[in-house]
């Protein structure tokens, strides 16, 4: 089974599509295969990786309702080894599709159970900036949650509602659940991130991941490419810091898998 990452904040503009780009193209370069999800509506990961949204025909919504399995839904990247699960306009109405069925919480983890996603060791869940049906499933498949935040008020005051969403899906669903904070978007410029950030490191502690992600105009420019951030400026600080986060997460990944098998 491949390890399941979901990247999720419900505040917008913190890096969530980012992040799974640019860490889906790092693990990738490192030769470990990898599987995208876009489970926003806006499609922005879809979009991220060049891909028209109005011209895909099927999206994730068909497979969480059982209409199609996962390898007639995934498609293949510019990148070798990096696969995506599209979004389109059919996820507009999938949260209320997906209230109607029994045992919803689990249609994802249903579909990542399957024989497709066995040809992956990752597999990252790009979420909504909500905290409805579409991420409740993405935290029952999860393996580890990854909350991006930034070193701003408003951002790390709506770290609240992730922490009760975790709590209510462990007692729920998943209780293996595990989250590690990572701080995007930070500006070393000034004193407010800085003293922000030791107040984080003080109070979340191993909670959160030390990779940080600096603010870099090569990644907004990226986007705009329609490229992960490692192909388009490749040798850019927003580059080397994701390849740093697959690093620590790989490590992460496979202290675990020892403690588990040991």
């Amino acid at each position: 089974m491949p390890y399941v990452i979901a990247i999720c904040h419900q505040k917008g503009g913190v890096a969530k599509t980012t992040t799974t780009l640019g860490l889906g193209a790092s693990l990738v370069e490192k030769r470990v295969e990898t599987l995208m999800i876009d489970l926003d509506p806006q499609a922005n990961l879809t979009g991220s990786m060049g891909i028209n949204s109005a011209q895909v025909n099927s999206s994730i919504a068909e497979a969480l309702l059982g209409q199609a399995d996962l390898a007639s839904v995934r498609l293949e990247t510019s990148l070798p080894g990096l696969d995506i699960v599209p979004s389109n306009a059919g996820m507009f109405t999938i949260n209320r599709q997906l209230f109607q069925l029994q045992d919803y919480e689990y249609r994802l983890r249903k579909v990542l159970n399957g024989s497709a996603a066995a040809d992956y060791e990752f597999v990252l869940l790009d979420c909504p900036p909500s905290l409805g049906p579409l991420t409740f499933n993405a935290l029952t498949a999860a393996d580890l949650l990854i909350v991006p935040t930034q070193c701003e008020y408003f951002s790390i005051q709506a770290l609240m509602d992730i922490f009760e969403l975790v709590n209510v899906v462990r007692d729920r669903t998943n209780p293996q659940l595990l989250y590690r904070l990572l701080v995007t978007m930070f500006d070393g410029r000034g004193n407010f991130h800085t003293r922000m950030l030791e107040q984080m490191r003080e109070y979340f502690k191993e909670g959160l991941l030390d990779t940080i992600i600096g603010f870099d105009t090569k990644i907004r420019e990226a986007q705009v490419a329609g490229q992960p951030i490692t192909i388009h400026a490749p040798l850019s600080r927003g580059a080397q810091q994701y390849r740093q986060l697959a690093e620590e997460l790989l490590h992460y990944v496979s202290n675990k898998q020892q403690i588990q098998t040991a």
